[in-house]
């Protein structure tokens, strides 16, 4: 066994694209990498709490709390680097700008990005659960649909869901996103494999990885078919609110599943990845080497110090 085969791992270490950027979150701190108009990379690191409590190491329950703190802290940091890459910097303020910071002050992003993030939850939940459910159930008056209407509002949310991303794909801007995001998969790789982290190393790694965001949401949907295959047809609001009930649940039964994808390489863990990587040609493109820059800007920070586990 050479040098790199023995430092080679499945990491815990996990990230996000930004704008401009990438973060990574590692076993004691959080590190955003930022480029700025100038052309230099602004890093910043965010400490985490020394000890785990108990809720963030049990099973199920792990994955509920983590997906709101990675929902809520991703969320920051992308419009903190929407200002660090100079996106606020605005010529001329518009008069709804104007009304805004004379109602709210220095508050005034704050409180657009809370009303976003509350409006793309639901939007998120209206296209994902209300409307393949009142779709289904409709359609189930016209030409009777029996025991596969689970399986056809499972369907049509993924259908859903891949038309959305397809579009986004499209979007020049939401493009670079999609290049930072291969650059964080890519360095994550090459640091998994054991190589130094350069450029060059960086490169030459896939794009695709196990543990992305992408097959996340991904299994989530999938999983939701079988966990409200029991939940009634017979009252449409019921159904909502028994699906919303029931979400937690699907949440953290997804994250124990692509948490052992991410840890094994075996027939079956590769049949329950391929999907999600397969999907992942939308969400994420091959970067150029600033980007590449960035993504190991934002992960060297984060690697795990003396005396710290960061295998998965």
């Amino acid at each position: 066994m050479n040098d790199k085969q023995a430092k080679a791992k499945k990491t815990s270490i996990g990230g996000q694209a930004l704008i401009e950027g990438v973060m990574m979150k590692g076993p004691s701190c959080t590190a955003m990498a930022v480029r700025t108009p100038s052309g230099e990379i602004d890093v910043e690191l965010f400490q985490e709490k020394a000890q785990r409590p108990w809720y963030k190491k049990t099973p199920i329950i792990r994955g509920m709390v983590n997906f709101v703190v990675m929902l809520v802290q991703g969320y920051k940091m992308l419009m903190r680097s929407a200002e660090k890459a100079g996106l606020d910097d605005l010529d001329e303020e518009s008069k709804f700008d104007k009304w805004l910071a004379s109602k709210f002050g220095d508050n005034m992003m704050k409180v657009i990005s809370g009303v976003a993030m509350v409006l793309g939850v639901v939007i998120a939940l209206g296209l994902f659960i209300v409307i393949p459910m009142l779709a289904v159930f409709f359609l189930d008056k016209v030409v009777p649909l029996g025991g596969w209407k689970t399986v056809i509002e499972g369907v049509m949310k993924i259908a859903i869901f891949v038309l959305y991303l397809a579009l986004c794909s499209r979007v020049s801007d939401v493009h670079r996103v999609f290049m930072y995001h291969g650059s964080e998969h890519k360095s994550i790789a090459c640091y998994e494999a054991g190589d130094e982290l350069t450029v060059e190393n960086v490169r030459k790694y896939p794009r695709f990885h196990p543990r992305c965001g992408t097959s996340f949401i991904l299994i989530v949907l999938v999983v939701s078919i079988l966990v409200t295959s029991v939940v009634t047809w017979d009252n449409p609001l019921l159904r909502i609110v028994l699906k919303l009930l029931s979400l937690p649940l699907v949440v953290g039964i997804s994250y124990e599943i692509i948490k052992l994808a991410g840890r094994y390489d075996n027939i079956v863990t590769r049949i329950v990845s391929k999907p999600g990587l397969w999907l992942q040609r939308l969400t994420t493109a091959e970067p150029d080497d600033s980007m590449i820059e960035v993504a190991i800007a934002s992960l060297l920070p984060v690697l795990p110090k003396e005396g710290e586990d960061d295998r998965w």
